[in-house]
């Protein structure tokens, strides 16, 4: 049976934002977990491991916590004022000043708004408009002074083709050669007698002949190896890794047939004779001769066009003659007149003026409070106050180990019924005790094991100890 301890509600307050703390570092716990279960343990046949979670370790110390710091009251003593009259200056003096403004008369004057000027046009009349940047260039480039040139001269751009002459050439189409005539060779036929096939040796194979026996071989030899547990618990409980379990394996063989030579291959040698053909050849009675005869090279006249000239553009005054078809092109020196206009102005007729008027300053009597004594401050000290706490602190994180453990090989309905009975006597179980190891009674193992610091994962020898099973 276990005896449960209960905290006084103060100690708890002060604790609980202690286990807020573990609980919201629940995660961290998992991350920092020791795993030791690398390495399979030492153990015997029959017998199974499970890997289990066991706990972090704590222990309690007690510390004093400051719950309010060393303060300073302090207290205001106001100051004491006297009341007085005292005769200021309301309104000071001063001068007042009237402005008399000036009167303007009105006139008018001939402003030029737009000076003469000049301007380049594709035309002196009305349909002309301003020359682009691009024509002034162009009569430029072919020698045009627009800088001198006259108000009211203009200048026209014309286009002269190119110009060419023919000529006549003796070209070659055929070059000069030889034509080669030739005179087949002359041959006379007779009879050869030709060995065809030559004498050769023939190979004979002969396979080999066989016969199938049968073996009996050793294929694996005997071993003791782990499993993983197949028993109730594995099924029921899956918060850890599985369970292992030592187990002896026989070792086992297999019958084989084997084929295996008899009689080896053999090979024979058989003689061929040569094979001789009689066949009719042809013998040279005279070569073949070669006759040369040269052919004179041939030659055509062509009518050649060269060009003298490249087409060009040239710029000349209007009214000046010359080749060259016009483009329609054309730039004219327009005078364009300044601009006047007429513009009303008003031209001062009296100045402005200012006269100036004394005023006298404003007296008032009013009250005023004066500072008699000071004010004061009074200052206090209030000691701290302090609390005795509880704290636990981790010595051993929570850690990953093999336990030995009942599984299959080693569980019946005696143990299980023993193990539900222990259970219900510490007040963990409550199902009933009918030697069937299921949810209820793998979940009532946890929370006892939990209730008592053991290791967690599996129905471990640790915790049938506690229990008093063995």
């Amino acid at each position: 049976m276990f005896t449960k301890t209960f905290a006084s509600a103060a100690v708890l307050a002060l604790l609980l934002p202690a286990t807020q703390t573990m609980a919201a570092s629940h995660s961290d716990e998992e991350k920092n977990r020791i795993d030791a279960t690398d390495t399979l343990p030492d153990a015997k046949p029959g017998e199974c491991y499970a890997k289990v979670i066991v706990p972090a370790q704590y222990e309690t110390k007690t510390e004093q916590v400051l719950v309010k710091p060393e303060s300073e009251k302090v207290e205001v003593k106001p100051a004491v004022f006297d009341v007085a009259e005292k005769s200021i200056v309301a309104k000071e003096g001063f001068t007042k000043v009237k402005v008399i403004p000036a009167k303007f008369r009105e006139e008018f004057e001939e402003v030029e708004v737009a000076k003469a000027s000049t301007e380049w046009v594709t035309d002196l009349g009305k349909k002309g408009i301003p020359a682009s940047p691009a024509l002034l260039a162009a009569a430029k480039t072919n020698s045009i002074d627009i800088s001198s040139a006259a108000i009211g001269e203009c200048f026209k751009e014309f286009y002269v083709p190119a110009k060419y002459e023919q000529s006549e050439k003796e070209v070659l189409v055929k070059e000069e050669s030889e034509e080669i005539k030739v005179a087949a060779a002359q041959f006379e036929e007779t009879e050869e007698t030709v060995v065809v096939k030559q004498a050769s040796k023939k190979k004979v194979y002969k396979p080999a002949e066989y016969e199938t026996i049968e073996e009996k071989i050793e294929i694996e030899p005997a071993k003791a190896v782990w499993k993983k547990g197949d028993g109730p618990i594995t099924k029921i409980d899956n918060s850890t890794g599985e369970i292992m379990c030592l187990i002896q394996v026989p070792a086992k063989y297999k019958i084989i047939k084997k084929t295996v030579l008899k009689t080896p291959s053999t090979i024979d040698l058989v003689e061929i004779p040569e094979e001789a053909k009689g066949v009719k050849v042809s013998k040279l009675v005279s070569d073949a001769t070669i006759d040369k005869v040269k052919i004179p090279a041939e030659y055509k006249k062509i009518t050649l066009t060269n060009k003298v000239s490249d087409a060009s553009f040239t710029w000349r005054g209007a009214a000046v003659d010359g080749e060259g078809t016009y483009t329609g092109n054309q730039i004219c020196l327009k005078e364009i007149p300044a601009k006047f206009t007429k513009v009303k102005k008003l031209v001062i007729d009296t100045p402005a003026a200012i006269e100036e008027e004394k005023v006298e300053p404003v007296a008032k009597l009013i009250k005023v409070s004066n500072v008699a004594t000071e004010a004061e401050e009074i200052r206090t000290m209030i000691p701290a106050e302090y609390n005795t706490v509880e704290k636990r602190a981790k010595v051993a994180s929570e850690r990953l180990e093999w336990r030995r453990v009942l599984c299959k090989t080693n569980m019946g309905p005696d143990i299980n019924k023993r193990i539900q009975q222990a259970l219900k006597d510490a007040g963990v179980y409550t199902g009933a005790v009918d030697g069937n190891v299921g949810r209820g009674t793998m979940s009532a193992v946890e929370r006892f094991q939990k209730d008592n610091g053991l290791a967690t994962g599996g129905l471990t020898i640790d915790t049938l100890e506690k229990l008093g099973v063995m």
